[in-house]
């Protein structure tokens, strides 16, 4: 072990782990924060560095089965829809009720982080293997190290939401955009979109020369905000709406 940490490669692997988590952990710093907006601030601290730790924890799961995990057919598929479901329902505005305990709205946060980061992390952790060159003590020491990055920046949105609210749609928007660019990755509908004139560029899909999957993560960012949107308006709307006089006259 000794040797592998005195060595040139282990080094230059750490920086590349680091600088790809620097990179990736951006939309799982936006789903932390979007989770973790409506609680007290004291609850929001709590909630950033349990979710931020397990974001790692888990990245560390998935990159040691990434290979196995992305050539299961629907994986990709099954969590794009539940990354959609997630988008929609953080856009929703929480409704204020006194008999909530404080401590059920921070595990019903943590909940949704750890969902999220799964789903999330899925695509993340190939780059992250690669830099780690197969080294498990690489890995799982370049992960640790990511974890004060996924605190600073979830901590840094929570104040910047705050400031100005657009930013919760746009992060809304951008687990879409995850989850459209997922779907269309999935192995088992490569069949599919072959058939509808889709061809691949190695693994990437593309249509008349552009992107698949930006196009689709596009569609999705406009499926989240506009669902999320129109849910959020329905759920006003309806706390507006005065409760009927049931009192007997």
């Amino acid at each position: 072990m000794f040797e592998e940490l005195a060595s040139q490669a282990f080094w230059i692997g750490l920086l590349k782990i680091i600088g790809v988590n620097l990179i990736l952990s951006g939309d799982n710093a936006v789903v932390i924060a979007l989770a973790a907006r409506s609680l007290p601030a004291k609850q929001q601290k709590a909630a950033v560095l349990w979710g931020s730790g397990a974001a790692v924890v888990m990245r560390i799961v998935l990159t040691i089965f990434a290979v196995a995990l992305l050539t299961l057919p629907w994986l990709k598929l099954v969590g794009s829809l539940l990354l959609f479901w997630i988008g929609i329902k953080l856009l929703i505005p929480e409704e204020d009720n006194e008999n909530i305990d404080a401590s059920d709205n921070l595990i019903a946060a943590i909940k949704t982080i750890l969902i999220a980061d799964l789903v999330m992390s899925i695509d993340n952790v190939i780059a992250v293997a690669a830099a780690a060159g197969g080294s498990m003590t690489l890995l799982i020491l370049g992960l640790a190290i990511s974890i004060p990055l996924v605190i600073f920046g979830s901590t840094l949105l929570l104040h910047l939401m705050e400031r100005w609210p657009v930013i919760i749609t746009i992060g809304g928007g951008l687990l879409g955009f995850v989850a459209g660019e997922m779907m269309v990755t999935d192995p088992a509908l490569k069949d599919w979109l072959l058939g509808l004139g889709v061809h691949f560029d190695g693994e990437k899909p593309k249509v008349g020369g552009m992107s698949l999957e930006i196009l689709a993560g596009l569609v999705g960012a406009v499926i989240v905000i506009a669902a999320g949107t129109l849910l959020a308006k329905r759920g006003a709307r309806a706390a507006e709406t005065p409760a009927p006089d049931r009192t007997e006259s």
